[in-house]
């Protein structure tokens, strides 16, 4: 039984050393819209850890929420008032995370980012069998290190030729 009510997911939300940094690199590049601001946001009792999960003295500068085509994106920025992990996790560790978007070619997407000195990890992985035959794919990274990637089926993927479950498809 799924929780009552469930609908679509609503946002990702994640946490950013330059809040205006990651708004402008989401606004310029991707065409995302900032819908809102708001904060300082604190506690003086236990309720930043009882709620968010982070230490009690805590204290976020700013929260944006941006339209980002289809989902929403909630950026934190954090004060420095406690210790906490300044470095994005990387895909091998726990928590570690990436946002993917589909664009319709890769190599035009690619050449974009690097004549915005946007940096590309590799050249792009063609899947040319098992179920993700006919993706196209590449990891890039924001300018604050959290990763992010392109991918590219505009015929599709194999996976639909032997399943019944049908995947969000962006094109």
């Amino acid at each position: 039984m799924a929780i009552p009510g469930l609908k679509k997911p609503d946002h990702i939300g994640f946490t950013v050393p330059n809040l205006q940094e990651a708004v402008a690199f989401f606004r310029d590049h991707f065409e995302f819209e900032l819908a809102y601001e708001f904060g300082p946001f604190a506690a003086d009792d236990n309720w930043m850890a009882d709620h968010l999960n982070v230490n009690p003295r805590a204290k976020i500068d700013k929260i944006a929420v941006m339209s980002a085509k289809g989902i929403n994106l909630e950026i934190f920025e954090y004060a420095d008032t406690v210790e906490r992990n300044k470095k994005a996790p990387n895909n091998a560790d726990i928590g570690g995370h990436h946002l993917a978007f589909y664009v319709d070619d890769i190599d035009a997407a690619v050449s974009y980012l690097k004549e915005h000195g946007i940096k590309v990890l590799g050249k792009p992985s063609v899947m040319t069998e098992g179920p993700t035959e006919g993706e196209s794919w590449v990891y890039f990274m924001a300018p604050w290190g959290m990763q992010l990637e392109l991918v590219s089926y505009p015929n599709g993927k194999a996976y639909t030729r032997h399943s019944t479950v049908a995947l969000f498809d962006p094109r």
